[in-house]
């Protein structure tokens, strides 16, 4: 079983989450536990270990595998602004989706709400992910 820092895999995750950056993924070592973080896209301060490409590391989910989009942005919706739902289905079937759906929570007073129900949401499936993947957290 791999030991790791759940603070360093929470950084590697939304450092790679930040921006949707394309080129750039996060791996954990399953030998030492740390975070690595590997970019096409930007020079980083740290190179990454030379056996990234065939030593033993996990690539640290995205966004999309925590079901962290739009699922989550219609759960909050289902939860919160029932009498919403609608518009906010509507929302995700066009452009801009996340700008509209943001000012609709502005305009309720339920863009605090949301944004804690994202980091609570992200932070146990982060954990989730760790137990079926047999890392304990530290």
């Amino acid at each position: 079983m791999t030991k790791a820092k759940f603070s360093e895999i929470l950084d590697g995750y939304e450092f790679c989450a930040f921006g949707d950056l394309m080129d750039t993924q996060a791996f954990l070592s399953l030998e030492r536990g740390t975070v690595h973080i590997v970019s096409g896209d930007m020079e980083l301060d740290e190179e990454p270990p030379e056996d990234i490409d065939g030593g033993p590391y996990l690539s640290l989910p995205d966004k999309s595998e925590l079901k962290l989009g739009k699922n989550l942005a219609i759960e909050f919706a289902e939860e919160h602004l029932p009498n919403d739902l609608s518009t906010v289905l509507g929302f995700f079937h066009k452009s801009c989706a996340y700008g509209n759906f943001k000012a609709l929570l502005e305009r309720k007073g339920q863009l605090e709400a949301w944004f804690a129900y994202e980091k609570a949401a992200k932070e146990s499936r982060l954990r989730q992910w760790c137990a079926e993947n047999d890392i304990e957290l530290i």
